[in-house]
């Protein structure tokens, strides 16, 4: 009936197969086909969407385009065709086998690539983020630390100090010692704060008592 770009080959048998098995692809590359690999127009024509082959369709969508009215909206799905966000660029110049769906292009583990789909290692996955994602890298923050639980320390070496990005996180990273030191510390502090409040308070009564005319106090 047709082959697409990829070399899919697309077959129709209506006499020996009943229907919902007479239409099947022949994958153009057998070793890393799927079902991503097959065009929007395609999987129209696979799942009885219609019985029209895309190659008889392109003159009326060509002509159809023209009846389309653009929204004001952003989307990553151009009208002229809707199929979604397309990384041509990245399609270009690493061969992703075809896929028309991204998603699977990811790495196998932390910079390894992956060979099935033709990712080279240390190349980022292709996968679409929406802009509001915590995958999207305009999203992601870099770290950032705080503080370091070792710092001027000669024994510890920088890779292994422990820098912290907030104070939840040095909690973590201090040992029972440290701990008890630092609650020593700030029991010692509030005290401390808690006497200069007692002072303040009792300078102040002093104040006002001597401004009623309640004598001299000592």
């Amino acid at each position: 009936m047709g082959m697409d770009g990829a070399g899919n080959k697309y077959y129709e048998n209506r006499v020996d197969y009943p229907f919902g098995q007479h239409r099947w692809v022949e994958p153009g590359d057998t070793h890393n086909f799927d079902s991503s690999s097959i065009p929007p127009e395609w999987h129209g024509w696979m799942t009885s969407m219609n019985d029209t082959p895309p190659a008889s369709e392109g003159a009326y969508f060509d002509a159809a385009k023209n009846e389309i009215v653009p929204t004001a909206v952003g989307s990553n799905a151009p009208h002229d065709h809707a199929v979604g966000y397309q990384n041509e660029e990245n399609t270009e110049k690493f061969n992703w086998k075809n896929f028309h769906n991204l998603t699977q292009v990811r790495s196998r583990g932390y910079g390894l690539g992956n060979p099935i789909v033709g990712l080279p290692p240390g190349v980022k996955d292709q996968y679409y983020t929406q802009p509001g994602s915590p995958y999207n890298e305009a999203i992601i923050r870099p770290l950032e630390f705080i503080g370091n639980l070792d710092e001027g320390s000669s024994t510890v070496p920088p890779e292994k100090q422990r820098r912290y990005k907030s104070e939840k996180w040095a909690e973590r990273l201090r040992t029972p010692e440290e701990k008890a030191l630092l609650a020593k510390a700030n029991e010692n502090a509030a005290k401390k704060s808690l006497d200069a409040m007692k002072e303040i308070s009792a300078s102040m009564a002093a104040r006002r008592g001597a401004g009623r005319g309640a004598g001299t106090i000592l």
